[in-house]
């Protein structure tokens, strides 16, 4: 099995391998692709992951910590083809680009490098990109607060439309509406029993209530989380930290105003006594 991406216990890292070793903690357990002139190479573990869903070559370049470095890579002129792959195959993928020329870098001196930042995060329900998208369905991003008492909270959206919708369900019922919902991804707070399959744990802290509040009405106006509930909010909360966090370099992104606005009546959830609040933001992640 190719190494993990770690500091290890050798002499000191080169300034390139300092560079991925920050990039890759910053992206986490997302697959780091970093541009490299002309291609997106990635190294170590994710460079194994990518060759075998991506079927290409697996290689080496130099040594880390007295081993090989095993290493993959993409053409940047046809990476969307590639990233679709990945991330249909359940992956999240964190491109790393040169966030200047090659030229500047060498002006500061021969052992300088280029200097690159994350400017994007693709996860299965965050795609904004026409081409990364699946036109036949939907790809949602759902979150669940699963409280171990009272109404849980369910949030999901459309992100490539801006179409939102935020409940408080039944517990017992949260698990037909995710299984109705089929989201491409679902957050889920780390430690709470029965997640499903596949979700995406975050820490419980991105479930606060209290800051989900704090964040949504520093964004969009005093009030805008009126009449949602402690279970709603939570849910609301991790999720709109979730499109933040990915969405760095997504299409429009800075370019927009999200304007997010709850209607001026809650109407009921097929089936169940617990309201739905639908929020349908007008013009928000939609390209100009």
């Amino acid at each position: 099995m190719p190494p993990a991406i770690a500091p290890g216990s050798g002499a000191a890292p080169t300034p390139m391998m300092a560079q991925l070793l920050q990039l890759k903690a910053e992206a986490g357990d997302a697959l780091l692709l970093m541009r490299m002139g002309d291609f997106y190479e990635a190294f170590f573990e994710d460079a194994a992951t990518i060759a075998g869903v991506l079927d290409i070559a697996l290689t080496h370049r130099g040594e880390h910590d007295g081993r090989p470095v095993p290493m993959c890579g993409v053409p940047v002129h046809a990476c969307e083809a590639y990233l679709a792959r990945l991330v249909r195959a359940g992956h999240s993928v964190a491109l790393a680009e040169q966030m200047e020329d090659p030229a500047e870098a060498k002006r500061r001196g021969s052992k300088a490098i280029v200097r690159r930042a994350i400017v994007r995060v693709l996860t299965p329900g965050t795609l904004m990109e026409d081409r990364l998208l699946d036109g036949r369905t939907a790809s949602l991003l759902a979150s669940a607060w699963p409280a171990p008492a009272g109404p849980a909270g369910l949030a999901w959206a459309d992100v490539s439309t801006g179409q939102l919708s935020v409940a408080e369900i039944e517990s017992r019922a949260l698990a037909d509406e995710l299984a109705r919902l089929a989201p491409a991804e679902l957050l889920w707070p780390q430690g709470l029993a029965g997640a499903p399959p596949g979700a995406r744990g975050l820490p419980r802290a991105a479930f606060d209530s209290l800051e989900a509040k704090r964040r949504l009405e520093a964004r969009f106006g005093p009030g805008v989380a009126n009449g949602l509930g402690r279970a709603a909010l939570s849910a609301l909360g991790a999720l709109v930290g979730h499109v933040d966090a990915t969405a760095r370099g997504a299409p429009g992104r800075g370019r927009h105003k999200c304007g997010w606005s709850p209607p001026p009546a809650a109407r009921k959830t097929k089936g169940s006594k617990c309201p739905r609040r639908p929020w349908f933001p007008p013009g928000a992640w939609k390209r100009d």
